[in-house]
């Protein structure tokens, strides 16, 4: 029983190594991409991502200030 225990995680580890390169190689993606150096910044050209495929939601609108004022009673 303790070879079982030692061997498992083992075991788990390389199906899961296994499941990734599977997962990696069935993708899909004819060209990976590449980065480019511009004037700002680097770019990556190429690749599966499509400009929809990444929603990024509009910011949340800031909070109005608490206005304080020191002079007021409760």
């Amino acid at each position: 029983m303790t070879r079982v225990r030692d061997i498992a995680p083992l075991v788990a580890a390389a199906a899961l190594a296994v499941g990734a390169v599977v997962a990696a190689r069935t993708a899909g993606c004819d060209d990976p991409g590449h980065y480019e150096v511009r004037s700002w910044g680097y770019e990556l050209v190429g690749g599966c991502i499509a400009p929809g495929d990444i929603v990024v939601p509009n910011p949340a609108p800031a909070p109005k200030p608490v206005e304080t004022n020191p002079f007021a009673r409760d």
